[in-house]
């Protein structure tokens, strides 16, 4: 059986070759309507497949769209991998996922290998303040776009969250319970300064703090950021002379190694220890007591990161805040801070 063609399917809906890749391109020109239908069902007709390989090599671009997470097991990370592949179907695109484990030399490495796979984009949640990948990025002038974190080595468009806002939120509401003070379990010692959401979520915590006259000494704990290891650093701060009253997490997993440690040390939540966390995953509804949180339109944020990515505009000139879309937070209560939520 010969193969299908472009040719073909033009001659059975009665147009040329050129509309036909429009339609199956969705662009660059728009096609009417009535003319799609036709190649639509000239396709489904011949059975055609379009050659992907060949596209590709013709216009130097794939479509895939690269997505570079530090940690895919985590779900804050799982949670929006999924959104930005679902975004990115919206618009007809497929998306490569590589973990760099938080290590600077694998994010090159995926850096290298989907740029060097002609990807139509590439969307990076960085691990960290990475020269590397920024000088990696600029000599391959790519169309890159930065999710959730914005490294201050790199000054590509950003897509992030009200970090220091939410985190304030969240202080305060804790707060407003009546708490003398509220500790908080921040990064580690490698966590970047700048551009980093746990050090946003630490200042919106001390802003919180100061604003209410409470002191900071003593009140910050290093834990890193998932569940199993904050689970190690909460049994020894709870089971301690001095166990805070209220404490806000820089992620929610980190609140669930809190509230796992809380348990096997019989510390009532929320009655003897209010627990906070940042990121609303969906296992956040789920604990038991559900877990006070913050969240953002992950939704939203991917759709806008694959947006920027495939629009010619993604290069907007001006300041490096005027290349920043920010998404608000919003506080979700629920039955760890206290309230019956």
């Amino acid at each position: 059986m010969a193969k299908v063609t472009r040719d073909d399917v033009a001659r059975l809906a009665g147009t040329s070759t050129a509309v036909v890749s429009y339609v199956i391109n969705n662009g660059p020109r728009p096609v009417a309507p009535a003319t799609r239908e036709r190649v639509l069902a000239a396709i489904k007709e011949l059975g055609y497949r379009p050659d992907r390989v060949a596209q590709a090599m013709a216009s130097r671009r794939t479509d895939l769209i690269g997505l570079i997470v530090p940690d895919a097991r985590q779900p804050f990370f799982a949670e929006m991998a999924h959104a930005v592949e679902q975004a990115a179907a919206e618009r007809g695109k497929m998306v490569l996922v590589g973990n760099s484990d938080y290590l600077d030399e694998r994010e090159v490495h995926y850096l290298r290998a989907f740029l060097g796979m002609r990807v139509s984009g590439l969307i990076l949640i960085s691990q960290g303040p990475s020269e590397h990948a920024a000088a990696e990025i600029d000599a391959w002038e790519a169309r890159v776009v930065l999710l959730h974190r914005r490294p201050d080595a790199i000054d590509d468009v950003a897509v992030v969250t009200d970090d220091v806002g939410g985190a304030q939120l969240t202080t305060r509401h804790l707060l407003e319970h009546g708490h003398p003070y509220v500790a908080c379990l921040g990064g580690t010692e490698k966590t970047p300064t700048i551009g980093d959401p746990v050090t946003d979520h630490v200042e919106g915590w001390r802003r919180a703090m100061r604003e209410a006259g409470k002191s900071l000494e003593g009140r910050l704990f290093q834990a890193p950021y998932n569940r199993y290891d904050a689970y190690t650093v909460a049994l020894d701060l709870l089971a301690g002379p001095d166990r805070p009253p209220a404490i806000v997490c820089a992620t929610d997993d980190q609140a669930f190694g809190v509230l796992r440690a809380a348990r096997e040390l019989r510390i009532d939540v929320p009655g003897e220890l209010a627990v906070a966390g940042f990121d609303d995953v969906k296992e956040a509804a789920l604990t038991d007591p559900p877990l006070t949180t913050v969240s953002s339109d992950r939704t939203a944020m991917a759709r806008a990161a694959v947006d920027l990515v495939l629009d010619d505009g993604l290069r907007v000139a001006g300041s490096r805040r005027e290349r920043l879309k920010q998404f608000p937070s919003a506080l979700v209560v629920r039955r760890s801070c206290g309230c019956q939520g």
